[in-house]
């Protein structure tokens, strides 16, 4: 069995085949055959994504484990300034739509990141507007519908502007450039998700 903590660069697809010539996970490494990532960041999302050829493992993660949900950690740079009200809103269930169906999330966990600087410099960097503020959010959700986090942000009026995910459970982002691999000894990795 072999799992990979990746942190996943701006641009870059979460599959091993390319698509309209956007890069792919396969430049990151020579990984295992048969080893996938454990579901998806966007292809304008960075940060943790782990990859693993141990189906036990894949399904713990993506369906929970005894009943409990593992939570996904992202930090996130917003247009505006959210208050406390705004933050709220976040943790609330809200209605919103992906593909075409509405689906109603399930309660969040939401709080500021005053002094958050972020692990590396995106390239290309976001759009700098000098007349509108930004302001990162820690944002934990149990769930992860296609672009969740962008759609919560932007349904409280926060658009999102850059996407980091942080954590899945207790295993955090490793140190590191954005590209880096590094394999994750499979017992540490059990302990952390527990």
């Amino acid at each position: 069995m072999a799992t990979y903590a990746v942190i996943k660069p701006y641009g870059m697809l979460s599959q091993f085949t390319s698509e309209a010539g956007h890069p792919d996970l396969s430049e990151l490494g020579d990984f295992p055959k048969d080893v996938y990532p454990v579901g998806r960041l966007d292809r304008d999302s960075e940060g943790l994504l782990l990859l693993t050829d141990d189906n036990r493992l894949k399904r713990r993660i993506l369906e929970g484990h005894g009943g409990r949900k593992i939570w996904k950690t992202y930090h996130v740079q917003v247009e505006g300034t959210p208050t406390a009200e705004d933050l709220r809103a976040l943790e609330r269930p809200m209605q919103l739509k992906a593909k075409g169906k509405v689906f109603t999330t399930r309660p969040a966990k939401a709080r500021l990141l005053p002094d958050y600087t972020p692990p590396w410099e995106r390239t290309p960097p976001i759009r700098y507007r000098a007349n509108i503020p930004t302001t990162w959010i820690e944002l934990q959700i149990d769930e992860g519908k296609n672009r969740q986090v962008r759609r919560m942000t932007a349904a409280i009026g926060f658009p999102t502007l850059r996407l980091i995910r942080h954590a899945i459970g207790g295993c955090t982002l490793p140190y590191g450039a954005s590209g880096d691999a590094q394999e994750l000894d499979p017992k540490m990795l059990g302990l952390l998700l527990d």
